[in-house]
C-alpha cells in the first residue's frame, strides 16, 4: 500500500513539472525582417550651363553664333538634348544633321525643325520645343582701368553699372567718369557717381558691340597756370574739387586770388565756379589770376 502511494506521488510530480518544462524553454527568436533594399539615390540633374541666362523665357531673342540650345521634342526623349551653334551658324540636330540656326527666334527655328522631322518621316506632328540655355553671340567690350577687362557676354539686359561692377569695378588708377561707344553712334560720358545713383538716363542698359572704357588717371588731365607756385598738368581724381587742384599745384603764389579763377572746358568758359563745388573734369585749363593789393 505505501508503495503505491509513493508510485502515485510520483507519478503527480511528473505530471505537474512536464508543462512547467514546456513553459521553462527559451521563447524561439522572432524571424529576422527581410532586409530593406536600399533607396538608389536620386538621380543628380546636369549642372547648370556655365553660361546660364534669363534669356530662356525671351520667345524674341535671336540666336547666334555660339549660343547653346536646348531642344525637346514631346514624348519623344531620343530627340532631346543640348546643342550649341557652331561658326557656321548651323546646329547639328538628331536624324537632320545641320540645320540653319542664327537670325532666328527659339520659336521660329522650332516651327522649322517640326516641320523637316514631319517631311522627312521621323515623327508625326512632333511638338517641339527650343529654349537658349547659353549665350555667346552677344557681348560687350570693357577696357581700361578696370579690374578684368575683356570680353563680358551679355546673358540678359545689363546696365552700364553692372557691367563696371561684373568687369570688378573701377580701379584706383582710373578716373571717375566711363565712356560708352555704341556699335554705331557716338561716344558718351558717363560719370561714376551718377552710375550708382542716377535715373536711367544716367545709368544706360548696354547693347550687343558696345564698347565701355574707363581712361587711366596719368590720362586724363588738368593744366593750371596763372598765379600759383607749381603751374602745369596734373591728373584728374574722382571728386577732385577746384580748391583741391589748386593745393596740387602748390597753392596761390603771393599775388594770387581764388577769388580769380577761370576755368576754361571745351573751348567754354565755366561761369559759375565755387572753390569747394565745382569739379574739374580732364582738359580743363584753370587760370589763376592776380589779386588787385
Amino acid at each position: 500500500m505505501r508503495f503505491s502511494i509513493t508510485r502515485m506521488m510520483l507519478a503527480l510530480v511528473f505530471v505537474l513539472a512536464a508543462p512547467l518544462a514546456a513553459f521553462a524553454q527559451p521563447v524561439p527568436a522572432a524571424p529576422a525582417a527581410a532586409p530593406t533594399a536600399a533607396i538608389p539615390p536620386a538621380a543628380t540633374p546636369p549642372a547648370a550651363s556655365l553660361f546660364s541666362t534669363d534669356l530662356a523665357g525671351d520667345r524674341q531673342y535671336t540666336l547666334g553664333i555660339g549660343d547653346t540650345i536646348e531642344v525637346a521634342v514631346v514624348g519623344r526623349s531620343d530627340f532631346n538634348g543640348r546643342a550649341r551653334i557652331g561658326s557656321d551658324g548651323a546646329v547639328l540636330l538628331p536624324f537632320l544633321g545641320a540645320v540653319p540656326a542664327t537670325n532666328r527666334t527659339p520659336g521660329q527655328l522650332a516651327d522649322e525643325v517640326r516641320a523637316a522631322l514631319e517631311k522627312g518621316g521621323y515623327f508625326s506632328n512632333p511638338v517641339v520645343r527650343i529654349d537658349v540655355v547659353g549665350v555667346a553671340s552677344r557681348y560687350v567690350t570693357i577696357l581700361g582701368a578696370v579690374g578684368a577687362p575683356g570680353l563680358m557676354a551679355l546673358d540678359r539686359r545689363y546696365r552700364l553699372s553692372e557691367i563696371l561692377a561684373r568687369a570688378g569695378g573701377k580701379s584706383e588708377a582710373g578716373v571717375d567718369y566711363v565712356i560708352l561707344t555704341p556699335e554705331t553712334g557716338a561716344s558718351k560720358q558717363y560719370k561714376m557717381a551718377d552710375l550708382a545713383t542716377g535715373s536711367g538716363e544716367q545709368d544706360p542698359y548696354v547693347n550687343n558691340g558696345d564698347k565701355i572704357y574707363v581712361p587711366a588717371a596719368q590720362t586724363a588731365l588738368f593744366y593750371i597756370t596763372g598765379q600759383v607756385k607749381n603751374p602745369g598738368s596734373y591728373p584728374v581724381t574722382e571728386g577732385l574739387t577746384l580748391r583741391m587742384a589748386l593745393a596740387r599745384a602748390g597753392g596761390l603764389t603771393e599775388s594770387g586770388s581764388d577769388k580769380k579763377v577761370k576755368i576754361n572746358r571745351k573751348g567754354e568758359t565755366v561761369k559759375s565756379v565755387k572753390l569747394d563745388e565745382t569739379i574739374v573734369e580732364p582738359s580743363d585749363i584753370l587760370t589763376v589770376g592776380e589779386r588787385l593789393f
